[in-house]
């Protein structure tokens, strides 16, 4: 191959660029940050620390619910990334849940998989979906062409078809009087 010929992109590089459109188009970060918020919560209760010859048990009596919000947890941010219209769901519970591991599980994991569960939790209650490449923005009222948006000169206020009563013309100015 000579250097004038224009390399053909390769497999990483196809695959990739499918990732970055798949990543896009859903809360990914969200995602992942509630899928590690998991990993601290579930697994500080069980850990063993070796101090020497002296064995740390970090176990609390509340270790089956720290292993269960830890999967919950996991669960909440692969749904995240498959299931992107239940974010608003998955992004309260994430929340909830890392504020439950707080008495539940070392304090969050000391304190990892709880602040990873409440970023986690609120960029999904914060993503929305993008617009469509194709779709055309919406007419909106500018100011910058013709005056005020909405406004409309005194002839069309005050015409024959105005039926609010409320036209500077027959002094109404806009209030309605109740009697």
């Amino acid at each position: 191959m000579s250097a004038e010929t224009p390399a053909a992109r390769g497999q990483f590089t196809d695959w990739r660029l499918r990732f970055r459109t798949w990543r896009g188009g859903r809360p990914f970060w969200a995602g992942l940050f509630t899928l590690l918020a998991g990993g601290p919560i579930a697994y500080f209760p069980y850990a063993n620390l070796q101090l020497g010859h002296l064995t740390l048990t970090l176990g609390t009596p509340a270790g089956a619910s720290s292993l269960i919000i830890g999967v919950l947890l996991g669960v909440l941010g692969i749904s995240l990334w498959y299931q992107k219209h239940v974010r608003v769901f998955a992004g309260v519970a994430a929340i909830l849940l890392g504020l439950v591991s707080l008495p539940l599980s070392n304090i969050g994991g000391f304190l990892i998989g709880f602040l990873l569960a409440l970023v986690g939790g609120g960029m999904a209650l914060s993503w929305v979906p993008g617009e469509e490449p194709g779709a055309n923005p919406a007419e909106t009222d500018r100011t910058d062409k013709g005056g005020a948006p909405g406004a409309a000169s005194a002839n069309e206020v005050s015409g024959p078809h105005d039926l609010s009563g409320t036209s500077p013309v027959n002094g109404a100015n806009g209030r309605h009087s109740a009697g």
